[in-house]
């Protein structure tokens, strides 16, 4: 062992001394700590991770980030994964790749894309942000994944792809959806940001469709800091993603090296001169959407608890799903989509017509005892500041049908966490604490019940 490693070894043991001293979870008081919708979930081999990658000094994209590409797409069973800087980014390469010359059908400006009005909002932005229209269909009542019955009625000569979310983390029915998508020749982009070990069929989401996304914020099933991927089975579409997030360019060595085709100077690129250097030939219009390696090396070391996350998560729905089923005439509970397995996101609560009490009610009562909640993101996202504005500056959306159970959403839905941070006696004082607000609320109405 040089003497670089031998430092690099004491260095690591005192971050592991580190962890302990500052990092180590404190103690759960009742009323007074928060309880978080989600958050990151780490040990010293994360910091660990982190500070050996720092210390390689290696600060863009490198070996950490091949590593973590090559065993996420391993675990989802994938061909190829390509690293972004964020799920959102990660939505805008997909869509985006999708539009590549090197595609043999690209998709083209004014296209139409199916996709939901209930959601987050970077699932809809890259139509707009591709010259693309999105179609906006209704939700079912019961999973809040697409209703698959409206898809027919959407569709269109203009129609391209459809676009949607696994909606925290409970996979839409990929049956009927792909089913659609062969019979009349579209595309399918998997938003599976909120459902990394789900399962359909007993294969992961993210390897359904055309393309699928992952993001790895510290609220997801795992964590990079930022982060996302994008993860395709088709070699020509993960080089025209690889090229629109490296700048455009059209050379496809790795990061550090040169001439790996062996003609860097001899080709010819469009007009430019005869042997034009090929790694500053570019092939689209592109960005710079890549993480940093310290992110990846992160990264590597969350893959190794996956399995274990997606466990708790669902032993910790299934505890809230058996303590609020004796409430079931108040509020619709989250039902799994029928062949699946979700890797919950989150439970989510969504109060009956009828109930005498509000959404708000209820919320104040959890956050006022130190519970976090959340919405289903943008709830109805045309009824948002933004696709408003968007409308009057030119950009044009449609909406096939009604948007009956996407407004019952935006209106009376909110989840609150299962995620793997979560103690037993945290979750012992979540249901106790809407068992105390149940008690001082309970209805002696007719309630209706809703499908």
């Amino acid at each position: 062992m040089d003497k670089a490693q031998k430092i690099k070894q004491l260095i690591s043991e005192q971050v592991k001394e580190f962890y302990q001293a500052r990092h180590m979870v404190k103690k759960f008081i009742p009323g007074e700590t928060w309880i978080s919708y989600a958050g990151r979930v780490f040990d010293e081999k994360e910091i660990q991770a982190l500070v050996d990658s720092s210390l390689d000094f290696w600060l863009t994209l490198g070996p950490h980030g091949k590593e973590f590409e090559q065993r996420l797409a391993q675990y989802i069973k994938a061909r190829f994964c390509i690293l972004a800087n964020s799920g959102s980014s990660a939505n805008l390469l997909a869509l985006t790749g999708l539009t590549s010359h090197l595609i043999e059908k690209p998709i083209l400006p004014g296209s139409e894309i199916i996709t939901l009005a209930a959601g987050f909002p970077t699932t809809v932005a890259p139509i707009f942000q591709c010259n693309c229209i999105p179609v906006f269909v209704d939700i079912l009542g019961n999973t809040k994944n697409i209703d698959p019955s409206k898809l027919e009625e959407a569709l269109s000569p203009k129609t391209r792809a459809v676009m949607i979310a696994h909606t925290l983390g409970n996979p839409f029915d990929i049956d009927a959806v792909s089913a659609f998508c062969k019979k009349h020749d579209l595309y399918l982009i998997e938003d599976n940001c909120d459902a990394l070990g789900s399962e359909y069929r007993g294969k992961k989401t993210g390897n359904f469709g055309h393309v699928a996304t992952q993001s790895f914020y510290p609220a997801h099933h795992i964590t990079l800091g930022e982060g996302g991927a994008v993860l395709t089975n088709d070699a020509k579409l993960k080089r025209a993603i690889l090229s629109f997030r490296d700048w455009g360019r059209d050379c496809w060595c790795d990061p550090g090296k040169d001439n790996t085709c062996g003609t860097r100077f001899a080709g010819m690129h469009g007009e430019l001169p005869t042997g034009y250097d090929h790694k500053y030939v570019y092939a689209h219009l592109g960005y710079n959407l890549k993480p940093l390696d310290l992110q990846a090396a992160i990264g590597c070391a969350q893959l190794e608890k996956l399995p274990q996350f997606t466990q708790a998560r669902r032993k910790n729905f299934e505890t809230f799903h058996n303590a609020f089923k004796k409430y079931e005439d108040y509020f619709i509970l989250p039902e799994a989509t029928q062949n699946s397995s979700p890797s919950w996101f989150g439970f989510m609560l969504t109060v009956r017509d009828g109930a005498d009490f509000t959404r708000k009610e209820i919320i104040d009562h959890l956050e006022s005892r130190k519970i976090q909640t959340r919405m289903l993101f943008g709830g109805n996202l045309i009824k948002q500041p933004a696709l408003i504005e968007a409308k009057k500056r030119g950009f044009s959306y449609r909406i096939s049908g009604d948007l009956i159970h996407t407004d019952k959403v935006a209106q009376d839905a909110f989840w609150f966490g299962v995620y793997p941070g979560l103690t037993q006696e945290e979750i012992e004082y979540m249901i106790n604490t809407i068992d105390d607000f149940m008690a001082t609320k309970h209805s002696k109405k007719v309630l209706i019940k809703q499908k």
